[in-house]
């Protein structure tokens, strides 16, 4: 059960979790049950696709995603066709591998980087490899907004943001904003609050 919280919170480029490698999960218990809700009411409130246990405070190797399943490519690759319709899901230990050597450049936004969207260049495809909170264990190969998505969330549990993926002509471009985010966030404990 979701324990009374004042208000919801992601943490901000600057605080010291989001650069932490996280801890793989060793067991399902009422702790992470509750963490998983809070990660799901947090991604829901700041309108978010994806998020990472980090970006709520805690180095676990968690993720959840709720991908919409009318962004499925054309053709939909096998982890599209399974997961979609399966969202929200919850991962646990979560990795993923580049599969073939096609990469695309695409806009991304991070909960934990507010008002900053720049292109960063991924895997078109990877493989996926996780266990979902009921304990079904995933290998799949997934592209699209869900391959993407996966590779954002997982770069979270390593300690990095899009950010760190950005080539020098994107991060030129919005480098006054990330040191204006960085200033501000230290100022709120690096927590983008909602009340």
């Amino acid at each position: 059960m979701l324990k009374k919280r004042k208000n919801l919170f992601v943490e901000t480029l600057g605080s010291p979790v989001l650069r932490a490698i996280s801890k793989p999960v060793e067991k399902v218990d009422d702790t992470l049950r509750n963490l998983v809700e809070i990660m799901l009411l947090s991604m829901e409130k700041f309108n978010g696709i994806g998020i990472a246990a980090p970006q709520v405070g805690r180095n676990i190797r968690v993720i959840a995603i709720d991908i919409p399943e009318d962004s499925m490519g054309e053709p939909p690759t096998p982890g599209e066709i399974k997961l979609l319709p399966k969202m929200p899901l919850i991962l646990i230990n979560p990795e993923v591998e580049a599969v073939g050597g096609d990469t695309s450049r695409r806009e991304e936004g991070c909960l934990s980087v507010p008002g900053i969207w720049a292109e960063v260049e991924r895997p078109e495809r990877i493989r996926l490899l996780a266990e979902t909170i009921d304990g079904e264990k995933i290998d799949v190969e997934c592209g699209g907004l869900l391959g993407r998505c996966l590779q954002h969330e997982v770069d979270h549990l390593n300690g990095l943001t899009f950010i760190d993926r950005l080539d020098k002509t994107a991060a030129a471009k919005v480098e006054v904003k990330v040191k204006n985010l960085r200033r501000e966030g230290g100022r709120n404990n690096y927590h983008r609050v909602l009340e």
